[in-house]
């Protein structure tokens, strides 16, 4: 198996995992509250979908460093 390729095998897992939380999370409050249309509930699930975006693109920056050979994120600071 090619090293850039096991490299990337932890930030995906963890992503998918995240992900997977956040949608079972926002699937619950659907269920657990009346949704009747109350804009309260979106209002809950706006920073859900933030926190989603927010991690697929940490994903994407570190796959893109994988790729150009950066052994540890922290090589920038």
């Amino acid at each position: 198996m090619n090293d850039h390729i096991k490299k990337m095998i932890a930030p995906i897992v963890i992503t998918a995992v995240f992900l997977g939380y956040l949608a079972i999370y926002g699937i619950l409050i659907f269920y657990v509250e009346e949704w009747q249309g109350k804009p309260v509930l979106l209002i809950l699930l706006i920073p859900l979908a933030a926190l989603g975006a927010g991690m697929v693109y940490v994903l994407y920056t570190r796959i893109r460093e994988i790729k150009r050979g950066e052994e540890d994120d922290l090589g920038n600071y």
